[in-house]
């Protein structure tokens, strides 16, 4: 009868700690949660490769870091920072390397969604952090 159908549309599933699930009744859990932003996905839509692979497994950490206070991981990554700027050795560069991987982690999950402004400070920051590794490792 000539009439075409459109391919099925692939979705792509939430992740299993982004599903609403209904509320807990027991008492146990004394620290209350915040809830996860709208929406369903942790992904860029049409992702392919290694891009696919890392957001995957990136869903697990967001969702863990979502779920604590909003002011610990500034906080740790700011005490992390300083120490890195106050010791001017190799321990200054040991404590810059978490935030180093941190920020570019998040810099690279959020680039498809960036305007070139906001990529380009990205990119600025991560390099202020590699320069001043390098320093405190002495390779500069």
């Amino acid at each position: 009868m000539g009439s075409e159908t459109e391919p099925p549309r692939r979705e792509v599933p939430a992740h299993p700690l982004a599903r609403k699930t209904p509320a807990r009744t027991n008492q146990a859990s004394s620290r209350a949660r915040r809830p996860l932003p709208p929406g369903e996905q942790f992904y860029t839509p049409g992702a392919t490769g290694l891009r696919a692979e890392i957001e995957r497994r990136s869903a697990t950490p967001l969702v863990f870091l979502f779920q604590q206070p909003r002011w610990l991981a500034p906080l740790v990554l700011v005490v992390l920072l300083i120490a890195g700027l106050v010791m001017p050795d190799w321990r200054g560069g040991v404590a810059v390397l978490p935030v180093l991987a941190f920020i570019v982690w998040l810099a690279y999950l959020s680039w498809p969604s960036l305007r070139p402004v906001g990529r380009l400070l990205r990119v600025v920051v991560g390099t202020f952090l590699v320069l001043l590794a390098a320093t405190r490792f002495g390779l500069i």
